[in-house]
């Protein structure tokens, strides 16, 4: 999953050197926290966040098959 959410922020940003997603786990929940750089920001969220939605609705299906729960978080650096 950290892959994925890598590939498909690397594709929306402007500068994909400077992501990151780092993976947290707990017991039946991950969290994947994607980092991007302050002018990219806008770019991942969206308008009125329809991009980030759309990411988290692609963990959640895939999540489904693994049988996990995926949260995205996106953190300013």
């Amino acid at each position: 999953m950290q892959e994925l959410v890598e590939l498909i922020a690397k594709a929306l940003v402007d500068s994909p050197e400077q992501v990151v997603v780092s993976q947290l786990e707990g017991e039946q929940t991950t969290i994947l926290e994607l980092k991007v750089a302050p002018e990219d920001l806008g770019k991942v969220i969206g308008k009125q966040g329809r991009t980030a939605r759309a990411i988290r609705v692609i963990l959640g299906a895939s999540g489904m098959k693994l049988k996990r729960r995926f949260n995205l978080e996106i953190i300013e650096k």
